[in-house]
């Protein structure tokens, strides 16, 4: 299936495709203040609809993942990493999705805070 998504103003905009079964939700520091629930997808699965510039990037910790947001909204809509086998991965900010029905998907909880 293909989903839309953006930050609150537009700014960025996306498409990503993919079966959304389950999210994530961490509480480590920086995801446990967001909110985020997060699905993760290959990098190649979302396209941009907006110039990458758009968005600017946080890193934090061991700077591994790449946490994107509008800098005119503040919303992160997505971050970029490399998954363990050194894939390419997007995680999606599932809340940033057009239309999207959070309470058909299970959460899964991640304990972040302990990495």
């Amino acid at each position: 299936m293909k989903y839309k998504g953006s930050c609150h103003c537009g700014k960025i905009a996306f498409e990503v495709e993919g079966d959304i079964k389950e999210v994530m939700a961490c509480n480590c520091s920086i995801c446990s203040r967001k909110g985020s629930l997060l699905w993760f997808a290959p990098r190649d699965k979302l396209q941009l609809l907006t110039p990458d510039s758009n968005a600017g990037t946080y890193l934090f910790n061991k700077h591994r993942i790449r946490h994107r947001f509008c800098t005119t909204c503040g919303i992160q809509p997505y971050a970029e990493a490399s998954d363990p086998q050194g894939n390419q991965m997007a995680a999606v900010n599932v809340r940033c999705l057009e239309d999207f029905d959070l309470e058909s998907v299970k959460v899964k909880h991640f304990d972040g805070r302990s990495i």
